[in-house]
């Protein structure tokens, strides 16, 4: 028998859709008077329902982009505008559910029918040769970039590729100065999110326990995590520590930053950085507190947090988008922390090729994605926060409702730290990505890792 597709993929398969039959029509495959396969067809293909169906035809008609005629079905119409033109947009498949890009460039279609904007996925790996070769052939004109791409891209001497633009009023500016490059602006922030603690509310209440807070330690979440798994099979706490994005935070937790001498080598061995790597490796072996579940990303941490097979996560905002039809409340808190109660910041940005062809379509499409109103459109159907502060403090209610402690983000500001804040690039982390392995393995002495750590990054 068929597994049943799951509500919690539904939004993922709609985006699919919307965005593979806009690319097919923006790109030429699907011609003008062509008529697109019948909702029957479109349902049993990307697994919707005959009412999910046409609410996404729907945004293709708002857009211009088909037209519907009566018993007969959905035919691709002639662009709204003549001599209309069309750009490329890249950008990572995370981005799509995550700031419902979907929804953002149909309303940018409906506002500028003149535009017609491709879709085109980027890799993860190996961003930054991908993107200069994507950008040299003409394949994008914007693209969406993290703040750890960003750092590739420019210490490898990409960032010629990259036009300097001018950063719109009203962003938060801690996020704006990280893609500053010697007084010029390579790429603006489009949204963001501090790594946080998210945890089930009702296994809280079912204990007895109460919820965490700002002061909490890693040995104060040790001690409620074990209470709170049980003998079914439930784990406290887990996160993918295998991720970038994750174990970065124990390195700034300690309190320290990377030291190096004269000749540039780094001093690793004896400091607290080690402990907070120490930590880390702790919180995952500890017996009944942590699962031994052979995660692959990190969206593997939401999945067992939606089963409820464990009660707290590490996450961020960008990640809670995945458990949005959970059936039991959940909110968020900051991290436990070490020796300092930092997090790591995470964002995404909006970049623009410099020999781009279309480049005043290119700069309407990122001042649309930058203003108010799209802005707005993400903080009120998605989890992530807006880049615009105005946006991202808005209070009412959206499509989505929000964990009531959702404006946390707020008052954790003075603790948002990115890895360059502790002397470590993007290449480095990666670097010592690869030899902790042996360490979180038990593999090497500690000693012999510490050699190891200080070689890498040298």
């Amino acid at each position: 028998m068929p597994k049943k597709p799951s509500r919690t993929t539904f939004h993922k398969r709609l985006d699919h859709m919307v965005a593979q039959l806009r690319e097919d029509i923006v790109s030429g495959k699907l011609s003008v008077g062509e008529h697109l396969p019948s909702e029957v067809e479109l349902g049993k293909q990307y697994q919707l329902s005959k009412n999910s169906v046409r609410k996404g035809l729907d945004m293709l008609v708002d857009e211009h982009l088909i037209e519907k005629v009566p018993r007969v079905g959905n035919r691709v119409s002639s662009p709204a505008v003549q001599g209309s033109v069309t750009i490329k947009l890249g950008y990572y498949t995370s981005v799509m559910e995550q700031m419902d890009l979907n929804r953002l460039l149909s309303d940018f279609h409906v506002a500028y029918p003149q535009i017609r904007v491709q879709t085109v996925a980027l890799p993860y790996e190996n961003y930054a040769q991908a993107i200069e070769e994507y950008m040299q052939g003409g394949m994008v004109d914007v693209f969406t970039i993290n703040h750890t791409d960003y750092q590739l891209v420019v210490d490898s001497g990409r960032q010629e590729w990259l036009e300097p633009m001018n950063p719109p009023a009203g962003q938060y500016p801690f996020l704006q100065s990280a893609f500053k490059h010697r007084d010029r602006y390579l790429a603006l922030p489009f949204a963001f999110s501090p790594v946080v603690l998210c945890y089930n509310r009702d296994h809280f209440a079912d204990k007895g326990l109460e919820e965490p807070d700002s002061g909490w330690t890693w040995d104060d979440l040790t001690e409620t995590a074990q209470k709170l798994a049980d003998e079914r099979g439930r784990f406290g706490f887990y996160f993918y520590f295998l991720s970038q994005n994750r174990w970065p935070v124990f390195l700034l937790q300690s309190g320290e930053s990377v030291r190096y001498d004269a000749q540039g080598r780094p001093s690793f061995c004896g400091t607290k950085l080690l402990e907070g790597l120490r930590k880390c490796r702790e919180l995952v072996y500890k017996e009944g507190v942590f699962p031994r579940f052979a995660a692959e990303n990190d969206a593997d941490a939401e999945a067992l947090f939606l089963q409820e097979k464990v009660s707290m996560i590490m996450t961020t905002y960008f990640n809670l988008n995945d458990i949005r039809e959970a059936g039991f409340s959940f909110d968020v808190a900051p991290l436990p922390y070490l020796n300092e109660p930092r997090t790591l910041l995470l964002s995404v940005a909006l970049g623009m090729n410099r020999h781009s062809e279309q480049k005043e379509a290119a700069r309407t499409l990122i001042d649309y994605l930058l203003g108010e109103a799209a802005q707005l459109t993400m903080r009120q159907n998605t989890f992530s926060i807006p880049s615009l502060k105005k946006a991202a403090e808005w209070r009412g209610k959206g499509a989505v409702k929000h964990p009531s402690r959702y404006p946390m983000y707020r008052e954790i500001i003075p603790s948002f730290r990115w890895t360059t804040d502790i002397h470590l690039n993007a290449r480095q982390v990666d670097a010592m990505h690869q030899e902790l392995k042996w360490f979180w393995s038990w593999m090497e002495e500690e000693d012999t890792i510490c050699r190891r750590l200080e070689e890498a990054l040298s």
